[in-house]
């Protein structure tokens, strides 16, 4: 498989007042294109931060990490936001959907960041939403707006989707739809995607799980047969 992420020996520290914390301590694996990886680790493991280092948010304080053979660490703000608009997708736990724009709206925003973009009206139709894209944010369910932002993610066409807890605040059900979304995206377009999560069992639909713990990648888990979103147990 060909490689698309390389993390190299990745260490990353933020100072607390005058306290040094590691956040990240000599993390270095590979992710290929094409591949569901998922990120498990109680909170405060690190595993946001290293999300924000892969979609080039955050830097590292020292090693290395190349997508795609381009080397993010040397980058420049302005080189990491024009990194960032071309190839990267977020989806947060919490949607950050723009309040005065209604679900159509909210996912056309994406074809402005995207010289690629999917169609928007597809996508909404995807996630079962189009009957309600006309509503606004604040008339719609917890589900109903993570699936918008979830068409909004893809309707950027990244080659890598970067997933913060995307049913973290989500019932069982609403859950699988959205993993369901997820695992389309990744087959249909040969996508990668990146999923972090405390949920062990969903774990279990990636190709390969990265187990993270005090900032260090303790050991990397292939699924050799992951299953369905349907089999997952909450």
């Amino acid at each position: 498989m060909e490689e698309l992420i390389i993390a190299r020996n990745v260490h990353k520290e933020f100072l607390l007042g005058e306290v040094k914390v590691n956040a990240l301590d000599d993390v270095s694996f590979e992710v290929y294109k094409g591949e569901l990886v998922v990120i498990l680790g109680p909170s405060g493991s690190g595993k946001s931060t290293l999300l924000n280092i892969l979609g080039g948010i955050e830097t590292v304080s020292s090693g290395s990490i190349s997508y795609n053979g381009i080397d993010l660490s040397s980058m420049t703000e302005r080189e990491l936001t024009s990194f960032r608009r071309a190839n990267i997708g977020f989806i947060f736990q919490f949607y950050n959907l723009m309040p005065n724009l209604n679900a159509l709206e909210n996912v056309e925003l994406a074809e402005e960041l995207s010289p690629n973009p999917l169609d928007p009206k597809e996508l909404l139709t995807q996630v079962g939403l189009w009957d309600r894209r006309d509503h606004y944010p604040g008339k719609m369910s917890g589900g109903q707006q993570q699936r918008v932002a979830i068409a909004r993610a893809i309707c950027k066409n990244p080659d890598l989707l970067l997933c913060d807890e995307p049913t973290g605040a989500l019932d069982i059900s609403t859950g699988v739809q959205i993993l369901k979304i997820l695992l389309e995206f990744n087959k249909k377009y040969n996508k990668t995607i990146m999923i972090i999560t405390h949920n062990e069992n969903v774990a279990k639909i990636a190709n390969r799980v990265f187990y993270l713990k005090d900032g260090n990648i303790r050991k990397i888990v292939t699924n050799e047969h992951p299953i369905s979103p349907d089999e997952v147990v909450w």
